[in-house]
């Protein structure tokens, strides 16, 4: 894509994110509706439920992307334990990371984020479980595209990664924001692989929440549905910093999204680096764009799937649970525990990672 001159960008700025004229509340109703949907132990060892995949070697074949470790190679305490892998699966290039020691447990990140999301969490998860984080078909620096971004199509993908290249045949599923939509999806169709899952912050399209309903609680989900037109207006990396850095405390606790007047990010600037990384990427920002263009066929396929009896644990940001919980129970019916993560808007695993970390050790311990 050709780059924007920068004397344009003040203007897209305006069009996507001005005076707040397009933000819409994501809390609707009175209990409020959020529709975004020390160093850990030893170094990594297989689970005895893995078969190890040994990580991809250098060569003009099996190349890995360009700064794929740019946030963690120069962190000793997080070397210690964890490390980056590719794998091949699905005709495309797969990254996730992997570290720690015990039960297997996967986990799945939203839009627009990667396996980094987690971070903060995983040390704490690696004491008692081997941890895989997962960048998703197509997004972070996972490479390659699939046919579709539906979620049922992204959890096959997915399911290939884990059972026929890792080798899990049994473990715990964590996802965030679309991310769980891949992982009901996933539970659905493959529900003998899965011993517990944690859905975060997701409401899910399907019967009880029509996709065209979905779309019109947050500008961001009609404006990232719309064809062409997100690329067109956010396609360099200026404009995706610019977008991403607007965006991140829009969501986050105190946020518009939630009734305050948040304007902080969140993040750090090292750390929106490493999202602005990946997705100034044309095909990683398309990706993440193709997530809310297939939510029309989540809705169908979400509706036409067998509903789940895996114990599940929900998590959702403060003030959230009340709106998102109708939209999970037709799908999800053994919800054992549910939660709203405290001081937590849609970014619970870094803003209480605390929290987060002790409710899924919590859960997958039972």
């Amino acid at each position: 894509m050709t780059p924007t001159p920068s004397q344009n960008r003040p203007s897209r700025r305006r069009l996507l994110l001005g005076a707040g004229a397009l933000t819409l509340s994501l809390v609707a109703g009175a209990a409020g509706w959020n529709v975004l949907g020390g160093a850990a132990g030893a170094p990594p060892a297989a689970a005895s439920a893995t078969r190890p995949q040994a990580p991809y070697a250098a060569g003009p074949a099996t190349r890995p992307p360009a700064s794929y470790d740019a946030a963690t190679k120069h962190d000793a305490a997080f070397n210690a334990t964890f490390e980056h892998r590719f794998a091949e699966a699905g005709g495309m290039r797969m990254h996730y990371v992997t570290g720690g020691r015990g039960p297997a447990l996967v986990l799945l990140h939203g839009w627009p984020q990667t396996w980094y999301e987690w971070r903060k969490i995983m040390p704490a998860l690696a004491r008692q479980h081997t941890v895989y984080a997962l960048d998703l078909p197509g997004l972070g620096d996972s490479e390659g595209s699939p046919a579709s971004f539906d979620k049922k199509t992204l959890a096959r993908h997915v399911h290939e990664l884990l059972r026929d290249r890792i080798g899990l045949d049994r473990f715990d599923l964590v996802a965030h924001d679309l991310g769980g939509g891949v992982g009901f999806q996933y539970v659905s169709q493959f529900p003998g692989q899965v011993k517990s899952y944690v859905h975060m912050d997701y409401p899910l399209p399907g019967p009880a929440l029509p996709a065209a309903k979905y779309r019109t609680f947050s500008w961001h989900m009609a404006f990232n549905s719309q064809r062409s037109i997100p690329e067109k207006l956010v396609d360099d990396p200026g404009d995706v910093r610019d977008y991403l850095t607007a965006f991140y405390p829009q969501v986050a606790h105190g946020g518009a999204a939630f009734g305050g007047t948040r304007t902080r990010s969140p993040f750090t600037e090292a750390e929106t680096d490493e999202y602005v990384r990946t997705y100034s990427r044309p095909h990683v920002l398309r990706a993440g764009f193709e997530l809310y263009r297939s939510l029309d066929q989540d809705e169908r396929d979400n509706a036409a799937a067998a509903p789940v009896d895996t114990p599940t644990l929900l998590l959702t940001a403060t003030g959230s649970l009340a709106g998102t919980r109708p939209t999970v129970a037709p799908l999800l019916r053994n919800v054992t525990r549910a939660v709203e993560i405290p001081r937590a808007g849609h970014w619970l695993a870094e803003e209480n990672p605390t929290a987060v970390a002790r409710e899924i050790l919590s859960f997958t311990a039972k």
